[in-house]
């Protein structure tokens, strides 16, 4: 499975930006898919994760910020990014797990595939 994240940039405090991950992951099928950051010296974060049924969960530090979506026909997962605060910048990666019965999950333990990451800089 390919993963090819685009969309990030660099943007002022309370900005938005779109980032997409477009796939060859076959997406009528049962599978979870998540974006990921993870900035210098710290640890990679789950950020917002979607199944193929649709079902979300966010980190709390996003919610109500973020939003995670897929368009199956396009074969791409985006994250919508509003309220940006300078620490959210960070390195932005697209995961996915092919798994019967998946559920949504922030955990990397839980995704096989991953992209190469997109950077996101948020200044103040």
């Amino acid at each position: 499975v390919q993963l090819v994240e685009s969309g990030g940039g660099s943007v002022q405090a309370g900005g938005s930006l779109r980032l997409s991950c477009t796939t060859n992951l076959y997406m009528d099928g049962t599978y979870r898919m998540s974006w990921f950051r993870q900035a210098p010296g710290k640890e990679r974060e789950g950020v917002a994760s979607i199944n193929n049924g649709g079902s979300t969960v966010y980190a709390d530090s996003v919610k109500g910020r973020f939003t995670i979506s897929k368009d199956n026909a396009k074969k791409t997962l985006y994250l919508e990014m509003s309220s940006l605060k300078p620490e959210d910048t960070s390195k932005y990666y697209c995961a996915a797990k092919i798994e019967l019965r998946a559920s949504a999950s922030l955990r990397a333990e839980d995704y096989e595939y991953w992209g190469q990451g997109t950077p996101v800089s948020v200044s103040s």
